[in-house]
């Protein structure tokens, strides 16, 4: 099965919830993925401008996670996952990498994928968006997605709820919400909420 985990900005906390999701399910067997777009001119293969970014060998590179380390795909792995995958495309590319992710997900017991725009090509079974109210910036691609949302994860902060002026507050408030305390970002019940899908 398929579940996505997004956010709607950088640094709020999409891959703690993905690690901590693979730590709480270790039953489910989770193959994990990253997927990252970078920028205009930024090469998909060495992750900084190269001048190459429009060659057809350079529309996106998938690289797998050897061991547990401190990045993103690293912390996958020592959360449990069985694989993990990092993907990366040139911004508004991300079609040209669905046949390589198609190939992970059919080779996958269960899929985690952190990404907002994977939804706009693949249907999960189940999409989670983490919403942190210190964070005034919203992607546009998760405003986008964001009535999408099976449930949304609320990051615990001191303060007001943000004006986020081009996202309606009833697109996100009449959803299931789980609130997150950094560093814990799943809690019993956002766990048994995944297993209670009917995913695992």
């Amino acid at each position: 099965m398929l579940v996505v985990v997004g956010g709607h900005s950088r640094d709020v906390g999409k891959t703690s919830v993905v690690a901590g999701l693979i730590r709480a399910l270790p039953e489910a067997g989770w193959t994990a993925m990253k997927i990252t777009q970078f920028g205009h001119d930024v090469c998909s293969v060495a992750g900084k401008p190269c001048g190459c970014f429009l060659a057809p060998d350079h529309t996106f590179a998938i690289t797998r996670e050897e061991r547990p380390n401190a990045s993103d795909t690293g912390r996958f792995l020592a959360a449990g996952a069985r694989a993990s995958y990092w993907v990366r495309t040139a911004a508004g590319q991300l079609r040209h990498a669905l046949p390589a992710v198609r190939e992970v997900a059919a080779a996958s017991r269960n899929l985690i994928i952190e990404s907002n725009s994977i939804v706009e090509f693949l249907d999960p079974d189940l999409y989670l968006v983490v919403l942190d109210f210190a964070k005034q910036d919203f992607k546009a691609s998760s405003a986008r997605f964001l009535g999408r949302a099976d449930a949304c994860i609320l990051v615990a902060r001191q303060g007001d709820v943000p004006e986020w002026p081009k996202v309606a507050h009833e697109v996100w408030r009449g959803k299931p919400r789980f609130v997150a305390r950094p560093p814990d970002y799943v809690t019993p019940l956002l766990a048994a909420f995944v297993r209670d899908a009917g995913l695992l």
